[in-house]
């Protein structure tokens, strides 16, 4: 079955075709929502929750331009949803900004350990890095998506930034082994 017969069945509501349609996107839909979650079981509720409003949204989709675009900004609106209802963001001046800078020596630092450090940074830096990083957009875009203004989000971006290097620099400075009693 194509995937424009699948979408089509699923705005009659039937259930099996709503069942292929999460198999085949839920995987990708759950990396992001793990970039936008601090731990797993946010993130299953955030595709849950994604993933109802797909179901429930799908006959607004035309079958115009990508259909895995437009589950994708679903998926990413609904895991912001949760943080503009609470206050994570700081409002900061402008001219407060610094610039950071972060390189990354990929022998010495994994994929997943870096994923691992995102996810851990607070909310409000972790989102605004995450949708300025890894999705591409700009401040502009953010500060209209999460509420804020673009310095605010240029400053969260700038904050996250330093504590991602302060973490990655605080790694490579540790020893890589260490034998019995601490010896090398």
């Amino acid at each position: 079955m194509s995937l424009e017969q699948l979408i089509k069945k699923c705005k009659q509501n039937n259930s099996k075709a709503q069942e292929q349609l999460y198999r085949l996107f839920s995987g990708k839909l759950f990396s992001i929502c793990l970039k936008y979650s601090n731990d797993y079981s946010s993130a299953e509720d955030t595709l849950q929750d994604a993933f109802i409003t797909i179901f429930n949204k799908i006959h607004q989709y035309k079958f115009q331009g990508s259909f895995e675009g437009w589950i994708k900004r679903i998926t990413i609106n609904t895991a912001l949803q949760k943080y503009r209802k609470q206050k994570v963001f700081e409002i900061i001046n402008e001219e407060q900004i610094e610039e950071v800078e972060v390189e990354i020596d990929e022998e010495e630092v994994s994929l997943d350990h870096l994923l691992q450090l995102i996810q851990q940074l607070p909310d409000r830096y972790r989102l605004v890095f995450n949708l300025y990083v890894l999705d591409g957009y700009s401040h502009k875009e953010i500060s209209e998506m999460l509420s804020i203004s673009t310095g605010t989000s240029k400053s969260n971006l700038a904050r996250a930034r330093y504590i991602l290097k302060d973490k990655l620099e605080t790694k490579v400075e540790e020893p890589r082994f260490r034998t019995i009693e601490g010896q090398r």
